[in-house]
């Protein structure tokens, strides 16, 4: 199984997301052909209601606390309640490009 269908099925099952994306950014560091070290994830949850963007980062890192101690290098986390989704319409920051690691 990938790394990436790991985080999707943990995610999935501790927050049964209205909509998850979890996308593998490790083409775009310096990193070999194929690597899984670099995440981006969109988790939109009723079970984000009244919380704190940093609770929400602390649960969904928790959930991937193995991962986040091994395989995974870095994570961007995007949360979002249904509502605030809707408010932004569906739109999350791009990631920026690597400038470490030799490049």
């Amino acid at each position: 199984m990938s790394l990436q269908t790991l985080i999707e099925e943990k995610l999935n099952q501790a927050f049964t997301p209205e909509y998850l994306l979890v996308e593998n950014e490790s083409h775009m560091h310096n990193v070999p052909a194929g690597s899984e070290m670099h995440f981006k994830v969109q988790i939109i949850s009723d079970d984000f209601n009244g919380q704190m963007l940093l609770q929400r980062h602390r649960s969904v890192n928790k959930v991937l606390k193995e991962e986040l101690a091994g395989p995974i290098h870095a994570l961007s986390i995007h949360t979002f309640t249904k509502e605030e989704w809707e408010q932004r319409n569906g739109q999350v920051p791009q990631s920026p490009p690597c400038h470490g690691g030799g490049k």
